[in-house]
């Protein structure tokens, strides 16, 4: 992947920006095909993935690999990526499946009307961040504008639109389980204050559609995103 970037203008306030983005609501799913709690959030995240008021993504980690199935999209990263979420939590353990909303409120396992709620809080709540991202070929454009100045990172997702798999060992033996919006890959693009406008474009590799996200660091709440196909 390359990355070009450019800074234009100037802004001087600041402020926290508070857990919510302008736009759909990102809620990520972490999960795991060796977990047999996962299931009913995994039906769940394909109604998710169909509105046009949230962006879905489900992150599968790899901590349940040990106990019989090792879960094709799991990777470390995506683990570490949740671990991350713990910390900034106070929590000092991680489970699936877990709901995470705006990159703040966790919902543990597949409580629809907690998740409907937590949706509803984020949603039209304004973080003073902007995202606009364009796809033309393998290239995409991304500028972003922001009232309140803070450290932020710029994050590149790509994922499936659905698969399925058939699990052959551990607590999901014999299932044959869809998933929707997978991630298969995740990048920190760029590091941004917030104190001037930035533009950049990043080159890709195939066919996945992306998501940009921009999040507060460590673990901090999503404060935009933008869906690209």
């Amino acid at each position: 992947m390359r990355i070009t970037t450019a800074i234009f203008g100037i802004m001087t306030a600041f402020a926290t920006l508070p857990a919510a983005a302008d736009g759909p609501v990102v809620i990520e799913l972490f999960t795991s095909q060796g977990c047999s709690s996962c299931p009913p959030a995994d039906e769940m995240m394909v109604e998710l993935a169909q509105r046009d008021d949230v962006i879905a993504l489900a992150f599968h980690v790899d901590y349940w690999d040990y106990i019989g199935w090792v879960d094709v999209f799991g990777s470390p990263e995506n683990t570490t990526r949740q671990k991350q979420y713990a910390r900034a939590a106070g929590a000092r353990t991680v489970y699936t499946p877990q709901f995470v909303v705006g990159g703040a409120d966790h919902v543990i396992g597949a409580r629809g009307m907690e998740l409907s709620d937590a949706i509803g809080a984020h949603r039209d709540v304004s973080t003073g961040v902007s995202v606009d991202a364009t796809r033309v070929d393998q290239t995409i454009t991304i500028t972003l504008n922001a009232v309140e100045p803070q450290p932020m990172n710029v994050l590149l997702v790509r994922y499936s639109d659905g698969e399925s798999v058939n699990i052959l060992r551990g607590e999901n033996a014999g299932e044959t389980i869809s998933y929707v919006n997978t991630v298969m890959a995740w990048n920190v693009i760029a590091e941004w204050d917030g104190v001037e406008p930035l533009s950049l474009n990043a080159e890709i590799d195939g066919d996945f559609p992306s998501v940009v996200l921009v999040q507060g660091v460590n673990g901090g709440p999503v404060v935009a995103a933008a869906d690209v196909r």
